[in-house]
């Protein structure tokens, strides 16, 4: 079972490529989410009435959501390439610029576990990232 796993697994040097595909897989299951209910979309988005949290919000987010994972998920297995590499560090600068406008600017979501836990992905990514550029892209 454990050599199937591993399959999976990126071969390239370091631990980013391994966070790339699980931040991807977690990206996945929030998709999932946000088509199915807007329970856990109602937990971020927290500072305004439930209702105005609509299904067509939730689905365009999932949609978003998505695609994100599949840059992330294809990075995880392309970490050397600048191209895909740039797209996937630009994927959590836009993720993390939008939840801090929604704290910040338009005061839609209020600090939780669930906006916390976005703020240290995307963060946590962006620095990993941006520091580890030259190990990973080779100019």
């Amino acid at each position: 079972m454990l050599d199937q796993l591993a399959y999976w697994i990126p071969q390239q040097a370091g631990w980013l490529p391994k966070w790339q595909l699980f931040v991807a897989v977690t990206a996945v299951f929030n998709t999932v989410q946000n088509f199915a209910t807007l329970k856990l979309t109602r937990r971020i988005y927290n500072n305004v009435p439930p209702a105005t949290v609509t299904s067509l919000q939730a689905r365009t987010f999932g949609a978003w959501t998505l695609v994100s994972a599949v840059v992330r998920l294809y990075a995880a297995y392309h970490i050397n390439d600048k191209s895909i590499y740039d797209m996937a560090l630009f994927t959590y600068l836009i993720a993390f610029g939008h939840f801090s406008s929604e704290f910040l600017i338009f005061r839609t979501a209020k600090l939780n576990p669930g906006l916390l836990s976005t703020f240290a992905v995307a963060s946590a990514s962006l620095v990993w990232m941006i520091s580890q550029y030259d190990f990973y892209v080779k100019a």
